[in-house]
């Protein structure tokens, strides 16, 4: 089956959170070569390009008003994680995306922005070690998992931070394609990954 995953950019991601997973998703595309599992694409407020925390500038392939409904979502982390937990447009977005995908995940403080729209109300969640109790603060009737690297409700997935998003991504992968191609997956890529 083929799905589309669209991955939220702003300024000030993390670039491991959004390319991390994106890897992964792409990867899964060389590795079933028989049909093209995931259309990969970035998404952001608007089509301007969006310099990440560590000084990358990334074009996003969207914009919030013109990007396709998706059947997948990543939310990222990173120091602009805060200011999108303050935003809007994007949190009206996530929450009307969010109605229709099969499964909406974050990566790292990430989590804050589903918690900010109201994603993680009576979940489990986690996030980056350093933002544990900012994400309880965020989110109080959700209980905040610590040291796991991703906590699976079914529809809503969260994961802790940077690499831990790429387990995240394969345990997806996993889920909707079995553990044998998320294994070769993470061969493919020559990462080493336990489901």
């Amino acid at each position: 089956m083929h799905r589309s995953a669209a991955i939220l950019i702003f300024p000030e991601v993390e670039l491991l959170d959004f390319a991390g997973p994106f890897e992964v998703f792409t990867a899964v595309n060389a590795v079933v070569k028989e049909e093209t599992p995931f259309n990969v694409y970035t998404v952001a407020a608007s089509d301007e390009p969006i310099q990440t925390r560590c000084g990358l500038t990334v074009i996003p392939h969207y914009s919030l008003a013109a990007c396709p409904q998706p059947d997948l979502v990543v939310v990222p982390g990173g120091r602009g994680a805060r200011a999108v937990m303050r935003d809007a447009a994007i949190l009206d977005w996530l929450r009307a995306v969010d109605a229709h995908t099969e499964l909406t995940t974050s990566v790292c403080t990430g989590a804050l922005v589903l918690a900010a729209a109201g994603l993680l109300d009576g979940l489990r969640a986690t996030t980056h070690h350093g933002s544990y109790d900012e994400l309880a603060a965020a989110a109080p009737n959700t209980e905040v998992v610590r040291g796991v690297r991703y906590v699976d409700n079914g529809r809503i997935i969260t994961s802790a931070g940077v690499q831990a998003g790429m387990d995240m991504a394969l345990h997806v992968v996993a889920r909707l394609h079995g553990d044998e191609i998320a294994h070769q997956t993470a061969h493919h890529i020559e990462y080493h990954w336990t489901s």
